[in-house]
């Protein structure tokens, strides 16, 4: 039995990650000047995480993070249905917002309230929305720094053997931001389909949690979520984020709610 470890940290430790967006393209700030992107850093109750992708719907602009990054069990508790989880409305610090977030949407409390019991759905169903306050909105870009994109959410995980592309922000890594961008290529896909074992050079550390990926054409399909021990070790988990999405829009009231496209073309340079 493969086992995980959240890529958390406990506050007492090293720290260890959707926007409601402008009602139009051309109201997002500047890709070279936005100080809220994916990539940037959340902190809920001093665990450091990574932010994926911007979100947006008529309610607001969101910034997404995985949902363990509000647990509050040990690194090693990682079903998210019987899980201990920070509750909706807890504030989260967001790098380069004036303001803190508000978590809107927490997958293992949806889960839980719900009595979900499917296995895989419960191990990586792993995904929180982080609402930006009105005054920090104008700061966000949907873009992802160095790698361009998301063209667009992917219908599904690629399969074995395909590239795939992140951007982490573990503070760790002390500012050395040309470690963040990374490429890597896909090791296999659960059985029914919600994680995506990866390896990327470098691999994902503790705080990169909650970072988005992108398939080989830029679709965003999945949020960091563990770090395999065994039998892959240096491996990373990658939740499914077009399932992770669907089990949003069918269990709690963000029915509309959509992952932005970025402003900037994809490279995958």
């Amino acid at each position: 039995m493969i086992r995980r470890l959240r890529l958390a940290l406990a506050a007492s430790a090293a720290v260890i990650a959707c926007i409601a967006a402008p009602s139009a393209a051309s109201a997002w700030a500047p890709a070279a000047t936005a100080t809220i992107h994916p990539g940037v850093q959340t902190v809920t109750a001093g665990g450091q995480c990574t932010s994926n992708f911007i979100y947006q719907d008529a309610s607001g602009v969101y910034i997404g993070q995985a949902a363990h990054c509000s647990g509050t069990g040990g690194n090693t508790e990682t079903n998210g249905c019987d899980s201990g989880t920070l509750p909706v409305g807890t504030p989260v610090e967001i790098e380069g917002a004036s303001h803190p977030g508000t978590m809107v949407y927490n997958s293992w409390a949806t889960m839980q309230a719900g009595g979900e019991r499917d296995p895989e759905t419960c191990d990586f169903n792993d995904l929180a929305l982080v609402k930006i306050d009105p005054a920090d909105v104008a700061k966000v870009n949907p873009s992802v720094p160095d790698w361009g994109g998301p063209t667009g959410l992917a219908p599904a995980a690629p399969g074995s053997g395909e590239t795939v592309y992140t951007y982490g922000n573990s503070s760790l890594r002390f500012g050395i931001t040309a470690l963040s961008p990374k490429q890597g290529t896909v090791i296999d896909n659960s059985a029914g389909g919600w994680s995506t074992d990866v390896y990327t050079v470098t691999p994902g550390i503790p705080g990169d949690s909650g970072s988005g990926f992108m398939n080989s054409t830029g679709q965003a399909f999945g949020v960091l979520s563990t770090v395999q021990l065994a039998p892959l070790a240096g491996s990373n988990g990658v939740g499914t984020l077009p399932l992770e999405l669907n089990y949003m829009h069918s269990h709690s009231s963000f029915t509309g709610t959509q992952l932005v496209p970025g402003t900037e073309p994809f490279s995958a340079g």
